[in-house]
């Protein structure tokens, strides 16, 4: 009938999102190699059996890539946004002692874009499927008038299980144990803000090299964890550093009890030239400063916990004073 409006003319194409549905199947796939979702056919929410475990104890995680996204999208890196939202995740999944079973991602978008949706996801299968985790749905929502053009909003969830008896254990944390630090790949997804900052207040110190360099995706410690459990190394606490940097991801984990810290100088190409205009103090707290992951561990595990991934090296030892104090070796 004439005048009468369609839910397309809207902004919104239900039929195309459902064909996108379809073209992304092979990478949702390769998520589903060794573990299955359960009766998956025809229902509205993914379901995974946990018979397998004897006293499964379940956990959750969610999280998003922050302003770097701003910086991804401008440079047409839409597979690291989607590796990003992967890790940023699951590493917080890992932290626990748990496996990362199922992730979820949300995409919000002014039209659907099917060439970069399936560029995102395909990033998201790729470290997905390197940690055994099955994509196990999500939403793509179409807001037109709402997000704006050019512009995707990212968010993930996560959820993992482990046996009661495997869970990681901060209380077990004592006077004495040490620190185990694990390299990151670049400033990861946290600190952005402040980058984006220093990069317009200080346009064209930081060559497109370097920058692209700082854009490289979120480190995932799934090997790090596993190396942890071949080499039966049981940590007392795990961290993954995120905003805060490493005093504010480590006090979480003990009450009554500190860390003196010394790390090595962080060798990410140009770095210097973003900490010259960052305060001194505050780039502890902002950024992972090259260290990604840290397992606690007893003193008789330090020597197997160091080859459980690479980049493994000793940071320093738990205190009896409270606080993370943290140095740059050599400074």
């Amino acid at each position: 009938m004439a005048g009468k409006l369609t839910y397309q003319q809207a902004g919104v194409d239900t039929r195309k999102a459902a064909a996108l549905v379809g073209d992304i199947g092979a990478h949702v796939r390769r998520t589903q190699q060794t573990r299955k979702l359960w009766g998956a056919f025809g229902l509205f929410a993914a379901c995974y059996d946990l018979s397998a475990y004897r006293e499964p104890v379940i956990m959750t995680g969610c999280d998003g890539v922050g302003t770097k996204l701003e910086l991804l999208l401008e440079h047409d890196l839409l597979e690291i946004a989607g590796k990003d939202l992967v890790a940023m995740n699951v590493n917080d999944i890992l932290t626990t002692g748990g496996d990362p079973l199922m992730f979820l991602d949300y995409i919000g978008i002014a039209a659907l874009d099917e060439a970069r949706i399936t560029r995102l996801i395909a990033g998201m299968a790729d470290y997905l499927a390197a940690c055994d985790c099955i994509l196990a749905g999500g939403e793509t929502a179409e807001m037109p008038g709402i997000v704006p053009l050019g512009i995707i909003e990212l968010s993930g969830f996560c959820i993992g299980c482990a046996e009661k008896s495997a869970l990681v254990d901060p209380t077990t944390v004592a006077v004495g144990d040490v620190l185990i630090g694990y390299a990151s790949d670049s400033i990861h997804a946290n600190g952005w803000s402040l980058v984006r900052r220093v990069l317009r207040d200080h346009a064209g110190e930081v060559s497109n090299e370097e920058l692209l360099g700082w854009l490289q995706p979120t480190r995932l410690y799934h090997d790090v964890v596993r190396g942890l459990r071949a080499a039966g190394v049981q940590p007392k606490a795990m961290a993954h550093i995120t905003g805060g940097g490493l005093p504010e991801n480590l006090e979480r984990l003990f009450r009554g009890m500190g860390a003196d810290l010394e790390i090595p100088r962080w060798d990410l190409p140009g770095i210097d030239k973003l900490l010259s205009h960052v305060d001194p103090s505050d780039r502890f707290h902002t950024f992972n400063m090259g260290i990604g992951w840290v397992a606690i561990v007893a003193e008789a595990q330090v020597d197997a916990a160091l080859q459980a991934g690479p980049g493994g090296v000793v940071l320093g030892r738990m205190v009896p004073q409270d606080g993370v104090r943290v140095k740059v070796r050599g400074e």
